[in-house]
C-alpha cells in the first residue's frame, strides 16, 4: 500500500465520523447532549475482538446501551485484571442486570486453540481454550467434521467462560443483594443471527461448592 492509499485508507474513518455526527444531530439535536450526561447500560457484553462481531450493530441498539469488553476469543480469566475490573465496574457502578458472553462461529483464536502450531505471545492466552478442549476431549473428538468440532468448541467454550463469571467475587457478591444473569450466546457470521444457548446463572446454586465465597 503506498503512502497517498494509506492517508486515504485514514482519512476515510475520519469523514466517517464526521457523516455519523451529523446523521445523529439531523436525527435528534440533543443526541450527544444526553450522552454526555452519563451512561446506564442494562447490559456488559464480553465478546471477540473479531471486527465482524460489533455488539450495537448485532443487537441492533444505540450507543450508551451494551458496555462492552472484547478479547481473542471471548475468555473470562480469572487472572487477567482487564475483564475483572471492567466487570467490577459494569456491575457494582452501572449495576448492569445482564452479563453477555457472546462467541462467534469461524473464530479464529478457537481454531488455533485446536491445533499445535505456534504463533507467538496469544499461545499463553489460547491454553485457556486448549483446557476446555481437554476437559470436553471425549465429546468433541467423536465430531469427525473439523468445522463442527470447531462450532462446538466454540459453543462449550463460551458455557465455559458463563461459568467462570459465575465463580468471581464480583458476581457471587451481586447475587446477594439483587438480580444479575448471566448468559451464553454464539453469534453467525454466516447468517448474521444469535444463537442462545440457554446457560443462565443467576445464583451460586448453579456453581460447585468449591467456586462458592462465604458471604
Amino acid at each position: 500500500m503506498d503512502k497517498l492509499t494509506m492517508e486515504d485508507s485514514y482519512k476515510r474513518l475520519l469523514e466517517g465520523n464526521k457523516r455519523f455526527a451529523l446523521s445523529k444531530q439531523f436525527e435528534d439535536p440533543e443526541y450527544f447532549k444526553k450522552l454526555s450526561l452519563g451512561q446506564r447500560p442494562e447490559y456488559l457484553w464480553i465478546g471477540c475482538s473479531d471486527s465482524r462481531v460489533p455488539a450495537n450493530e448485532v443487537t441492533s441498539t444505540e450507543s450508551g446501551q451494551i458496555f462492552v469488553h472484547r478479547n481473542i476469543a471471548n475468555l473470562v480469566v480469572h487472572t487477567d485484571l482487564n475483564v475483572l475490573s471492567v466487570l467490577e465496574y459494569a456491575v457494582n457502578v452501572l449495576e448492569v442486570k445482564h452479563v453477555i458472553v457472546c462467541g462467534h462461529y469461524g473464530c479464529g483464536g478457537v481454531r488455533a486453540a485446536m491445533g499445535n502450531d505456534m504463533h507467538g505471545t496469544v499461545d499463553n492466552w489460547l491454553r485457556n481454550i486448549k483446557d476446555v478442549y481437554l476437559k470436553h476431549q471425549p465429546e468433541l473428538e467423536k465430531i469427525t467434521d473439523f468445522d463442527k468440532r470447531a462450532d462446538r468448541l466454540t459453543e462449550l467454550n463460551v458455557i465455559e467462560q458463563v461459568r467462570n463469571l459465575a465463580k468471581t467475587g464480583t458476581v457471587q457478591k451481586a447475587w446477594k443483594t439483587r438480580a444479575l444473569h448471566l448468559h451464553g450466546w454464539v453469534y453467525g457470521i454466516n447468517s448474521g443471527l444469535i444463537t442462545d444457548l440457554s446457560i443462565i446463572h443467576d445464583g451460586n446454586e448453579d456453581i460447585d461448592p468449591i467456586y462458592r465465597f462465604n458471604l
